[in-house]
């Protein structure tokens, strides 16, 4: 769910941004007359050069699905003491899971079937994890599932026991 609140806000910001270099274009300096210095030399050659297009053009680099299972795994391996051969099988799963997302994501279908596929693929994904899991890291992941879905909650908790 994490994921899909950072793809969402992700792609909240490249449209932001996008919308502001085409308002203000060439860096705000060009305000439709001149470069805002008296002269034109050289704001229509940085216009046309194709720096700017290919500048405006180019996607933020995605963090490969591997980097962030990493850290999921470095988070939660403490946490419920899990073996390498867990670590190994879980790691696995969050990648398929998490490449599946991302397919789901450019899916051209409407927001209400993503949803429900976003939610039938965390669930089948969080039952095949508690099947690699013995009932003390059941329950334990039980709780820290339950954290991540409300995490104001949990650090509210936290700050209350401190």
């Amino acid at each position: 769910m994490k994921l899909i609140q950072s793809l969402l806000i992700l792609l909240f910001v490249t449209l932001f941004s996008n919308s502001a270099i085409a308002q203000y274009g060439n860096n705000g300096y060009n305000n439709g007359y001149n470069n805002g210095y008296g002269n034109n030399y050289g704001s229509n050659r940085r216009m046309n050069s194709g720096m700017d297009q290919s500048m405006s053009q180019q996607k933020p680099k995605e963090i490969p699905v591997e980097v962030t299972v990493a850290k999921i795994m470095e988070q939660i391996k403490p946490e419920l003491i899990l073996d390498e051969l867990q670590v190994i099988a879980i790691s696995n799963l969050l990648i398929e899971s998490m490449r599946t997302q991302g397919m789901l994501m450019k899916a051209e279908v409407s927001q209400d079937e993503k949803i429900a596929n976003f939610t039938a693929l965390n669930e089948v994904t969080d039952r095949k994890i508690m099947e690699l899991l013995n009932n003390d890291q059941k329950e334990k992941y039980k709780i820290l599932n339950d954290q991540s879905k409300s995490p104001k909650k949990a650090k509210k908790k936290k700050n209350r026991d401190n």
